[in-house]
């Protein structure tokens, strides 16, 4: 019996890593796709568009359009390949014929046969305006909130708004209790709560003895009742949760969900996704001043572990990652940070100003460097969660 729930608990970690990767393959697949879409609308030349990294497993050239479509062997990114995108040149090069041996991995009858498609058409992506790259750029962020927003939606209307209920109360004496257990908290000084971030930004600042103004949900009935502060609502960073509960004469809540009408979900559902992306810039932003340490983050590996754990344990945790992950890419992927998108939107601003780019060499060197940061950053953060 041991051995067999031993089997199971393992089946069950792999299915949730193999969802996890999932759900990364798909956000970076519709992120390019949001590129390649808007790259065919105005006119520009696409060589490849490709899901995953590495050798590829299966590739087929459209005979319409010349375009290369790949998979490959590494699941963990995705590129629409631009011609003429990360080339130095400042002109284009004379441009040979477009023929190629078509293999049988190609989907050729047999090797040898020579196959011509057609030239991609468009123009090279650097030969394009300013303001069409910019647009192509911030499209894939654009899908990804996009998809992200869909699923927030989803969840909403099928399990409905993220609220927190009072699950034990602190037992200390002299504690005036206002909130009971199994209440739950809709709003704060009239300000719906979603995340718990939300209860430290209407509590930050406030001293003991300070009242606050909470409804509850009590008994099936919406309820209004006047807290007052146990303790001074000075929070070190945005996980001080114990700062949090103490001030509240709370001892621990629960994630619950609060149903509501129709309009009320998609405005709730435009709000959440919204403080999805203030908590990303909020923790990069502490993490830059030193409030929040460098183990409080992760790399891929991380990513890849925790949302296992998550997706795997209900449908409902299944869409609020997958919306997370698919808003923290929106908001990563446009940080004006090198070999990042938004990098990339800053130098076509640049040359939008200045009527003429910034040199291609020097260009090329920031966004190489960028990357070579990028890699060493995750694995770095991977490293020190080991210990």
């Amino acid at each position: 019996m041991l051995n067999l729930l031993s089997f199971a608990g393992i089946l069950k970690s792999i299915g949730g890593v193999l969802l996890a990767v999932a759900i990364l393959l798909v956000m970076v697949t519709i992120h390019e796709f949001g590129h390649y879409i808007a790259g065919k609308l105005l006119g520009f030349k696409i060589n490849e568009f490709a899901v995953g990294f590495g050798p590829a497993l299966y590739k087929k050239r459209s005979k319409k359009t010349g375009e290369l479509f790949a998979l490959r062997a590494i699941p963990l990114g995705g590129y629409c390949a631009f011609d003429g995108e990360d080339e130095i040149e400042e002109t284009p090069k004379e441009e040979e014929p477009f023929a190629e041996m078509k293999s049988e991995e190609d989907g050729g009858m047999a090797e040898g046969n020579e196959e011509v498609y057609p030239e991609p058409k468009g123009e090279r992506f650097n030969d394009q305006p300013p303001w069409k790259r910019i647009i192509v750029l911030i499209a894939g962020a654009s899908m990804n909130y996009i998809l992200a927003l869909f699923l927030i939606v989803l969840m909403f209307a099928c399990f409905g708004r993220p609220v927190y209920k009072v699950a034990e109360l602190m037992p200390e004496e002299g504690i005036v209790q206002t909130l009971q257990v199994n209440d739950t908290i809709l709003e704060i000084d009239g300000k719906r709560m979603y995340m718990i971030t939300d209860y430290m930004d209407v509590l930050d600042g406030k001293k003991q003895g300070d009242t606050v103004n909470i409804t509850v949900l009590r008994d099936g009935e919406e309820q209004d009742v006047v807290l007052t502060l146990q303790r001074n609502a000075d929070f070190v960073n945005m996980s001080d949760t114990g700062t949090l509960l103490y001030a509240m004469g709370v001892n621990s809540m629960y994630a619950v969900t609060d149903k509501e009408g129709f309009f009320q979900t998609i405005g709730n559902s435009f709000a959440y996704s919204v403080k999805i992306g203030g908590t990303v810039l909020r923790s990069l932003g502490e993490l830059l001043t030193g409030k929040l340490g460098m183990d409080a983050i992760g790399g891929p590996i991380t990513t890849i572990k925790v949302t296992s754990e998550v997706a795997s344990s209900g449908l409902m945790s299944f869409l609020n990652i997958a919306a997370f992950i698919g808003v923290n890419l929106a908001v990563f992927n446009l940080l004006p940070v090198p070999a990042l998108d938004g990098s990339k939107v800053i130098f076509c601003l640049i040359e939008w100003i200045r009527k003429k780019p910034v040199n291609r060499k020097v260009e090329t060197m920031i966004l190489f460097i960028g990357i070579i940061f990028l890699f060493g950053f995750a694995i770095l953060v991977d490293i020190l969660q080991l210990f």
